[in-house]
């Protein structure tokens, strides 16, 4: 019997052992796409107990604490932080199996130095021993950070966001760490969302230029684009719930917007025609200023509206939806390509039953300008777990090149998430390893290490052309 979580936790041969260890390992990490409050690492955030920096805004474990029948006091209502943590250690011996399991005392050990299982016995001296560590220089924000061995990370910002906070952070030479934003313009797709023409209003105010037309949206988009890219952005992100691709034009579009602007309900054709040319027209902007695009699709999200009225988005009432996107995927990607235009693009699924979808349509659109152009993007939220990582990996494996694969992000609002990039390299350096046993592929060390590395951290840094 192994004991649990050891120096070679999930690694169960040799091979795998080797390859984590002498090459997983203590290779930097690449956040390309997470979830951090810029705000926090610009003021170099500290917390009082555990609870603020471990579980405030954490909807896995919330999840886990509902299950478990724990009152929404003691989640995100007004219980003390210190009963919250008491709640969630119960929760811990429920949740065998859970990846919850694995992340929670992964978290406790790398960052705090806690060897001890969660559970409601010794939940007081965990407390005690976190707290204390948490009132020292190495536990604010920008230390969680870069004592994690980030060289760069990639939060997830507005079009209409100013991007003080970055800029804030440019000016702290002694950090180290890249922080770069992402261009995340959903409130500009969603035009039939409530929101829509207040958010409208609030990127004129940011742009300084009246936008009475669907033309002059593209083109202050762009700018906001531009903007982007002086702080460093190399990416921008799309969240898809339902497929919306329709063959028609920009002047359809307009005729589209014109209505919105008026305030006129729109029908679903309407809806996905501006949807459609607005994101087509993204597509061409990334393309010209080298930015990447993720695409992340296959949410069903804010399913409860009773808790959704209660308490906002983002807090754990969102499910795997089981729309199909292969069809939209193709012929969005081709218009974009018949254009040459289609920028460098990953592709994420939250169902896996897209796993072969996704494997399959990458390889429809690569080219010769960039080694693994079209990316299937690693196992994302209900996925990012042993068996969705592994399915994701061995997908790619099957249907792409896994040595070109761009690896591993947090998705993540905290700043004790980047374990999840130990539980990452672990579980493909056991793929690997079992794949070597097996007498699959052949013990090339310098191959494998090669990959090793090149997946961990070199595919990111060089398809995004990350200076670090």
């Amino acid at each position: 019997m192994k004991e649990f979580m050891d120096n070679d936790f999930l690694l169960n041969n040799e091979v795998s052992k080797k390859l984590y260890h002498e090459y997983a390992e203590n290779m930097p990490i690449f956040d390309y796409h997470c979830h951090l409050n810029p705000k926090e690492i610009a003021e170099n955030k500290g917390y009082e107990n555990l609870t603020q920096v471990w579980l405030y805004g954490d909807h896995y474990k919330w999840r886990g604490m509902r299950s478990n029948g724990i009152d929404e006091k003691y989640i995100t209502g007004d219980a003390s932080d210190y009963e919250k943590f008491l709640a969630f250690a119960e929760t811990m011996e429920y949740c065998y199996g859970n990846p919850l399991f694995h992340w929670s005392h992964l978290e406790l050990r790398r960052f705090f130095g806690i060897q001890e299982v969660l559970n409601r016995k010794n939940a007081p001296v965990i407390w005690e021993k976190a707290n204390a560590l948490l009132k020292t220089e190495n536990f604010k924000a920008k230390s969680l950070i870069k004592n994690s061995n980030v060289k760069a990370l990639c939060t997830t910002d507005d079009p209409a966001d100013t991007l003080n906070y970055h800029i804030e952070i440019q000016k702290d030479k002694d950090f180290g760490v890249k922080v770069l934003p992402t261009f995340r313009p959903d409130k500009a797709i969603f035009i039939e969302k409530p929101d829509y023409l207040t958010w409208l209003k609030h990127l004129q105010e940011v742009s300084g230029k009246e936008i009475k037309s669907f033309k002059k949206l593209i083109e202050v988009l762009e700018d906001r684009v531009k903007f982007f890219k002086e702080q460093g952005c190399l990416v921008s992100d799309h969240s898809i719930e339902e497929p919306f691709y329709i063959n028609t034009t920009d002047e359809c579009a307009e005729e589209v917007f014109a209505k919105a602007l008026k305030g006129e309900t729109l029908s679903k054709e309407e809806i996905n025609t501006y949807k459609t040319r607005l994101f087509v027209n993204l597509g061409k902007i990334y393309h010209r200023y080298n930015l990447g695009m993720q695409i992340h699709m296959g949410a069903l999200r804010n399913n409860n509206s009773r808790m959704f009225k209660k308490i906002g988005a983002d807090a754990g009432f969102d499910s795997i939806a089981d729309y199909s996107y292969a069809e939209f995927l193709s012929k969005i990607l081709n218009e974009l390509e018949n254009s040459e235009a289609l920028p460098k693009t990953i592709l994420y699924c939250l169902n896996p039953k897209d796993n072969e979808v996704l494997g399959t349509m990458i390889g429809n659109f690569q080219s010769s300008e960039t080694a693994g152009k079209i990316q299937f993007g690693s196992g994302w939220w209900f996925n990012d777990q042993k068996d969705g990582m592994t399915r994701q990996i061995t997908a790619l494996a099957n249907l792409g090149l896994l040595r070109r694969f761009v690896g591993m992000l947090t998705d993540s609002r905290s700043f004790l998430s980047y374990t999840r990039h130990e539980y990452f390299r672990r579980i493909l350096c056991g793929i690997v390893g079992e794949w070597v046993e097996k007498g699959e592929i052949p013990f090339d060390e310098e191959i494998l290490g090669s990959m090793i590395k090149e997946i961990c951290f070199k595919n990111a840094k060089n398809y995004f052309n990350l200076e670090a």
